[in-house]
């Protein structure tokens, strides 16, 4: 993962990120609630780990997911979302550019 922080008045506000070889790129950042970050997918397949809960929703495109502890493939399509747990991990498929949400925690 590649991270660069940008900064106002010396507080970071954005965070980006790069994942799997640039496929994957997202800008972090602080909600009135939670840390969120929004970003796009290149086709491929990918596999996160999460740490704290996440809800994902989808802005364009879709995301075929395989979430803990299930058998069957679902597709999201955009103004969808999902959910996964902690401390865990969910495979996507993505067929084509795909705009999400992660809101974390």
């Amino acid at each position: 993962m590649i991270a660069r922080f940008f900064t106002h008045l010396g507080i970071t506000m954005i965070k980006h990120n790069s994942y799997f070889d640039n496929n994957v790129q997202s800008l972090g950042f602080a909600t009135a609630d939670k840390p969120a970050s929004v970003g796009v997918m290149a086709p491929g397949e990918y596999r996160f780990g999460t740490e704290a809960a996440e809800r994902m929703e989808v802005i364009s495109g879709a995301l075929t997911v395989l979430l803990p502890g299930q058998t069957e493939w679902q597709t999201f399509a955009a103004g969808q979302g999902f959910d996964v747990p902690g401390n865990n991990h969910f495979d996507l498929k993505v067929a084509v550019n795909t705009a999400y949400l992660c809101i974390y925690g």
